[in-house]
């Protein structure tokens, strides 16, 4: 499995549309806005590397209104955590109460 990352930078008026549209897109795991000079980061997860040139080319790279990308292919993993969860924004699922103890 391959992960990247990949910065978008996309024109003003399409801020409120293409994050659907960059996540809809085959490859694509995750799509975030962000901030800084960049506005979304897709984080892409494909099995090969030209599956990869596909969702960059092919994919992302003709939506209307994205200007520039930039893909960051990751070669290690240090951390495995649930990034799921992580990205969760502090929704977790409710904490199981603990079974009835005997009386």
């Amino acid at each position: 499995m391959l992960t990247a990352f990949i910065l978008v930078t996309v024109e003003r008026e399409h801020l409120e549309t293409l994050g659907d549209r960059i996540a809809g897109v085959e490859g694509v795991a995750e799509a975030y806005t962000v901030t800084g000079p960049w506005d979304f980061v897709a984080i892409a997860r494909v099995q090969e590397h030209e599956d990869l040139v596909e969702t960059v080319t092919r994919g992302l790279a003709r939506l209307e209104g994205i200007v520039r990308t930039e893909t960051l292919i990751a070669f290690q993993v240090f951390s495995r955590h649930d990034l799921a969860r992580m990205w969760s924004l502090g929704l977790e699922p409710p904490e199981e109460s603990p079974p009835p103890t005997g009386a």
